[in-house]
């Protein structure tokens, strides 16, 4: 049996103290098989958001286990974590996150950089992940000139540009009408099945939860039983 791309053990997540303690996570227990797309549904301050951040390594629990690709967070310190960010795990944000002053191509071509990638094969790289995304004719232009479906399309590549096998993505069409969701969510499906990575993808929206292989339901930091 092919080993999971990610698995979380009685997770528990706690800000604050005492009477205005929020806990965020209580308790929560799943496994991702790699090559799954997995949608996260819940409520606002359902625990969403925390539970993804924990899994990407941007926060630490403060008990329970989550293991990536195999690796076992608690045990890989700042600079594994880095690490697991920069090589295995690819982010997704409801904003965006572009950087205005680069073009298309630019922005998709960040974390190559920061790999020192060779600049011919970051070009290369770079153009084949915004013909992936259907962006090959608009490499050359700024976010500002973009519309918002096209700029999430571009923070798609980007997160891909380093060949990880994990996506993370919070909430990617919350700022997008139904149909460019639609659409953003149609093409992350085809890049889990086209690139062979797993994704967890926290969403408020019913209308695309059908897209996913499964559905997790988070409820007060609560797996929901279905």
């Amino acid at each position: 049996m092919a080993r999971s791309a990610v698995v979380v053990e009685d997770l528990h997540r706690t800000y604050g103290s005492g009477a205005s303690a929020v806990h965020a996570l209580r308790g929560v227990s799943f496994a991702v098989p790699r090559g799954e797309l997995v949608a996260l549904k819940g409520r606002s301050g359902s625990g969403k958001t925390t539970l993804l951040n924990l899994v990407g390594g941007l926060d630490t629990p403060d008990a329970g286990k989550i293991t990536v690709e195999g690796l076992e967070l608690a045990g890989l310190g700042e600079s594994g974590l880095l690490e697991l960010r920069r090589d295995h795990v690819g982010f997704i944000f409801q904003s965006f996150g572009l950087i205005p002053i680069l073009t298309a191509a630019e922005n998709v071509g960040v974390p190559l950089r920061l790999r020192k990638t060779d600049p011919r094969e970051r070009e290369e790289r770079v153009a084949l992940l915004l013909a992936l995304v259907g962006l090959a004719d608009h490499a050359e232009q700024r976010p500002g000139e973009l519309s918002g479906g096209q700029q999430q399309r571009v923070a798609i590549a980007r997160a891909l540009a380093n060949k990880p096998s994990l996506l993370i993505a919070d909430e990617p069409t919350g700022q997008l009408d139904a149909e460019t969701g639609l659409a953003v969510m149609e093409l992350l499906r085809a890049v889990v099945r086209g690139e062979g990575v797993t994704a967890l993808v926290a969403t408020h929206d019913a209308a695309l939860l059908d897209l996913a292989d499964r559905v997790l339901e988070l409820s007060d930091g609560e797996i929901v039983e279905r």
